[in-house]
């Protein structure tokens, strides 16, 4: 009898997620133009130049990619305000009534007051065969951008977006300088079950002894309080999903 397939850890890194996320959008549509829609696309400090969105559709697509940054507020590459919370009619008409072949949504979900509405927008606004690239922390500080509201899994971003297909997951952490990701899989298949919480306790969660404790707080700039023994990095979860071609919405 076969043995099942045991959970493995893959090292990979963003840009070569982002990459083949970019290819694999180009290659669902062979001919005809691309349209692409980042939902929180107003540029902050850590996603200038090579690392923005616009800039990176622009250089794997050239003039076949039509752009459209989204924003609750007006700022550098933002195209259109509009809250992805709001009536998702007018936004759609605001749009035109297109839908996308890829829709980017890195670091909004937490800091929207419902984050179900939102994803029912999204996956309206998906072209049949689309892909969408969710990224949502799951460990992080509080950072309000206007507020922060929500920690998501793996599995709670699946579950919003249940009408899509889990096509890719992977972590991520966070910081400028370091590009470092893993993909969990069990044998070629992606890992969506809790199983992954073991996985996350054995790669990433630290416990110290209450002296390397003591002296980890007194090292740190600044006042430290003490409240745990176990540390878990800041990390993101990130999830490429793709809307079914016979899909009716």
């Amino acid at each position: 009898m076969d043995q099942p397939a045991q959970i493995k850890v893959v090292g990979t890194s963003a840009a070569r997620e982002v990459d083949e996320l970019l290819d694999t959008v180009a290659g669902n549509r062979r001919t005809g133009p691309l349209s692409v829609l980042q939902v929180g696309a107003r540029i902050a400090p850590v996603n200038k130049a090579e690392r923005n969105w616009r800039h990176l559709v622009d250089t794997k697509y050239g003039k076949r990619a039509r752009f459209v940054g989204l924003d609750i507020e007006a700022g550098d590459n933002v195209d259109l305000v509009f809250d992805i919370c709001a009536d998702a009619a007018a936004l759609d008409k605001a749009l035109g009534r297109t839908r996308f072949d890829l829709i980017v949504c890195e670091h909004v979900l937490e800091h929207v007051r419902a984050p179900w509405q939102a994803a029912a927008t999204i996956q309206t606004l998906l072209a049949p065969g689309g892909h969408v690239l969710v990224a949502v922390p799951w460990v992080h500080a509080h950072h309000a951008r206007p507020d922060d509201y929500w920690r998501m899994s793996f599995a709670g971003i699946a579950l919003l977006f249940e009408a899509l297909d889990v096509v890719g997951l992977f972590y991520t952490g966070t910081g400028a300088g370091l590009d470092v990701a893993y993909r969990v899989t069990r044998g070629d298949a992606l890992e969506l079950s809790p199983a992954m919480g073991a996985v996350e306790q054995g790669l990433f969660q630290l416990t110290l002894d209450h002296a390397e404790n003591k002296d980890l707080l007194e090292r740190q700039p600044g006042q430290r309080l003490p409240l745990s023994r176990a540390y878990m990095p800041a990390m993101l979860v990130n999830v490429v999903a793709r809307k079914p071609r016979q899909s009716a919405s």
